[in-house]
């Protein structure tokens, strides 16, 4: 299991709980049609949020990922930092190790009301934040 964050564009997501949490449930069937380790094909906001964060926790995936020129390089792939991204239109999912999972939500939360995108808490608590609210 992993700890999961996931940053929006807020203005493709609905404010409600209610609507917000359906919305969650159908970005999350990742039925978009690409592969979703391409950070290209997202919002300049949400990109510019993945680039910085990558630098703390590099992609385990795609092109981005520092694994793939180091395969044979057990320290990087035993490394608590590397993240499963799933990159989407609207939203960035992201799986963290949970040994590691307050220094990423830290991080997150900070990158978030830094570029501007919502941050929801998908295995914490859950909670909706939009820039302008207070992250928490």
């Amino acid at each position: 299991m992993s700890y999961d964050l996931m940053v929006f564009d807020p203005t493709a997501a609905p404010r409600e709980q209610e609507a917000f949490m359906a919305w969650y449930d159908a970005q999350t069937q990742w039925g978009e049609g690409h592969s979703y380790d391409n950070a290209q094909l997202t919002t300049p906001e949400l990109r510019a949020w993945y680039d910085e964060l990558r630098e703390t926790f590099p992609a385990m995936n795609g092109p981005d990922s520092p694994l793939q020129q180091a395969a044979n390089d057990s320290a990087l792939w035993d490394d608590p930092h590397v993240t499963d991204y799933s990159v989407g239109r609207h939203v960035i999912y992201a799986a963290f190790a949970w040994s590691i999972a307050e220094q990423a939500r830290e991080a997150v939360v900070s990158l978030a009301e830094k570029h501007r995108v919502g941050f929801f808490d998908a295995s914490g608590n859950g909670r909706v934040v939009f820039p302008g609210d207070r992250y928490e």
